[in-house]
């Protein structure tokens, strides 16, 4: 890894977190680090905690990179919904340890992961796409819709809703809040209970259950990676 993202293995649980600066930004380099750290779990056949700085999860895509066109917007957003795709069906279990605020590709990423812990706090969780000029792409309505409350798909996805940490649980986009200094003990607690799983069944299991939702997001993907349809 580099200093953007770090692997630690310890009694089973891989813990990947991002380091990228004061919002944590999602760039190719992230991307790339992300994915090798996930290989490494997989060669490891580790639980995944995945988790970012205090205070922050992520709040999305690399701005310097998504504003240089739509090009480098799009090939951006396809990396990023690809690994979101890889997340929905990795064979071993994550919880995301959401440490803060998780706005955008951030949420997606909660969206994603199969439990989700957050934090106490005044913190933001939401979708902003439409709020900041961007019209959302068919991968995220997607990833939203699988994972959102149905009342929530709606706010969320065209009106921009952000929420407090609370709020995220009602929403979908976390399963419980913890106080701040819980955070990790409860994420390992969590690890350690999925560790018991026959990692074979679940592996088999989630991509039984996913299959249509996966095939949606495959087309989904291509659909973008041909005309995302970016409005600044």
């Amino acid at each position: 890894m580099t200093d953007l993202v770090t692997y630690t293995l310890n009694d089973g649980v891989a813990t990947i977190a991002i380091n990228n600066g004061k919002a944590n930004a999602l760039s190719h380099q992230v991307f790339e680090q992300l994915n090798k750290a996930l290989d490494q779990a997989e060669q490891d056949k580790a639980v995944v905690i995945l988790t970012g700085q205090p205070g922050i999860f992520s709040a999305g895509y690399d701005l310097k990179e998504m504003q240089k066109g739509m090009k480098e917007a799009e090939a951006l957003v396809t990396v990023g919904s690809t690994f979101t795709r890889r997340l929905a069906a990795f064979p071993l279990p994550i919880i995301g340890a959401c440490s803060g605020h998780a706005i955008a590709k951030g949420a997606f990423i909660m969206l994603s992961v199969d439990y989700r812990v957050g934090i106490e706090g005044s913190f933001k969780l939401g979708l902003n796409e439409v709020a900041i000029g961007m019209t959302m792409h068919h991968a995220g309505i997607e990833i939203a819709r699988h994972r959102l409350a149905p009342a929530h798909f709606y706010r969320s996805v065209i009106n921009a809703e952000i929420y407090s940490p609370e709020g995220a649980v009602e929403a979908g986009y976390l399963d419980e809040v913890v106080a701040p200094e819980q955070l990790m003990n409860r994420a390992n607690e969590l690890a350690q209970g999925f560790r018991k799983l026959n990692m074979r069944a679940h592996a088999q299991t989630k991509v039984k259950t996913k299959a249509g939702y996966l095939e949606l997001l495959d087309q989904s993907i291509k659909k973008d990676s041909e005309n995302l349809g970016i409005n600044a």
